[in-house]
C-alpha cells in the first residue's frame, strides 16, 4: 500500500510513468495523466472539447470528454493491451483539460478550438482531442493543416459528413465538405471506413461501406487503409457511431449494421505504419449509454491512438 498513489492527476511530479490510483477513486483525468497547461517537454496532449451544438439528432456529446476520462480509469496501472507496454514510460503525456467555449455564442467556437489546438501544436506535441460532436474536427483539422499542410483524412464513421456547406455552418454533417473545398485535406489520399448512410458527394474519397467492412477481415481493412494513404501525413478521426449501436449505443446518430468494437480495434492496431499527425474521438453522448459501454469503447480507441504514438516514438513502426 505504501507504493500506491491517489489523485495522480494532481499529485504527479512528472509526465511519464503509470499511476497507481484505485480504479474506483481518484481524480479522473484521461488515463490518470497529470492535469497541466505546461507544454514543456511534452510528447502528447489530451484536450477535451465539450461541444454538441452542431448535432443534427440527439445532443449530449458535450459530456463526452467527462465520460471518456471516467471510463479510462480502467487502464490505470497495467501495461496496455495490445501494446504490452506502459505507454507513459517513454512518452510524456498531459491532460490539458477542456477548451472554454461560450454556449451562447457558437460562432466563436471554431476559432477558440483552433486557437487552443495551434497553441498546443506549436510546442511540438501530438494532440489527441476528445469530443464533442464531429464538428470539432473541423477546427482541429485547420490547426493541423496550418502546421503540416494538407492532410490525408482517415475517417471512421457511419456517415460521410459531406453534406452541403456554405463555409459558415456549425454542422457536424458537413465538415468534410468544408475541409475538401478549403484544401485542408487531400481527398485523393483520404479514406472513410464503416459508412452506412448515403450522402450527396464523395469528393473522390475512398469509401469502405459497412457491408464491405462486414465482408472483409481486419487485415484486409487495414491493408486497404495503409495502401491508400501510403506515406502521406494524415489525421485520424473516429466517430464512435462507426461502431454498431450494440457496441456504442451512447451516441447522437446511431446507425445499425456496423462493426464490433473488437473488429475495429484490431484494425486500429494494424495502422502503426501511418504517419498520423493528430487524432480525435468524437460523438460519445453518455446520456444514451448503458453501463458505460460507449464511453469504454471511446476511451479504448483513444488509448489505442496513444499506443500507436508511443510505438512510433519508440521506433517500433
Amino acid at each position: 500500500m505504501a507504493s500506491k498513489t491517489i489523485d495522480h492527476a494532481f499529485s504527479a511530479t512528472g509526465n511519464r510513468g503509470a499511476a497507481t490510483d484505485p480504479t474506483y477513486a481518484g481524480a479522473l483525468s484521461f488515463m490518470r495523466r497529470r492535469f497541466s497547461k505546461d507544454l514543456t517537454d511534452v510528447d502528447a496532449v489530451v484536450l477535451g472539447i465539450p461541444f454538441d451544438a452542431a448535432t443534427s439528432n440527439r445532443p449530449g456529446a458535450r459530456f463526452g470528454p467527462q465520460a471518456i476520462r471516467r471510463a479510462s480509469a480502467i487502464f490505470d496501472n497495467d501495461p496496455q493491451y495490445p501494446f504490452a507496454r506502459d505507454l507513459f514510460q517513454d512518452m510524456a503525456v498531459i491532460d490539458y483539460g477542456d477548451v472554454l467555449l461560450d454556449y451562447g455564442n457558437h460562432q466563436t467556437t471554431p476559432g477558440r478550438i483552433q486557437q487552443e489546438a495551434e497553441h498546443i501544436l506549436a510546442s511540438g506535441a501530438y494532440l489527441l482531442g476528445l469530443g464533442g460532436d464531429h464538428f470539432v474536427t473541423w477546427p482541429l483539422l485547420k490547426a493541423h493543416a496550418a502546421k503540416h499542410g494538407p492532410l490525408a483524412l482517415v475517417h471512421f464513421d457511419a456517415h460521410q459528413d459531406t453534406w452541403e456547406d456554405d463555409g459558415q455552418r456549425i454542422d457536424h454533417g458537413s465538415f468534410v465538405t468544408r475541409a475538401v473545398r478549403e484544401g485542408v485535406i487531400d481527398a485523393s489520399r483520404s479514406i472513410q471506413i464503416g459508412i452506412r448512410t448515403e450522402a450527396p458527394e464523395d469528393f473522390g474519397i475512398r469509401i469502405l461501406k459497412g457491408d464491405a467492412v462486414e465482408d472483409m477481415n481486419t487485415t484486409e481493412i487495414a491493408k486497404t487503409i495503409l495502401d491508400h494513404v501510403g506515406t502521406a501525413a494524415c489525421y485520424l478521426t473516429f466517430d464512435i457511431d462507426c461502431l454498431d449501436p450494440a457496441f456504442a449505443p451512447g451516441t447522437g446518430t446511431p446507425v445499425a449494421g456496423g462493426p464490433s468494437s473488437a473488429k475495429i480495434l484490431s484494425v486500429l492496431r494494424k495502422l502503426g505504419p501511418l504517419d498520423i499527425r493528430g487524432s480525435d474521438v468524437v460523438e460519445v453522448a453518455p446520456a444514451y449509454d448503458h453501463a458505460d459501454i460507449t464511453a469504454i469503447a471511446g476511451a479504448t480507441v483513444a488509448m489505442y491512438m496513444l499506443g500507436l504514438r508511443a510505438e512510433r516514438l519508440a521506433g517500433g513502426c
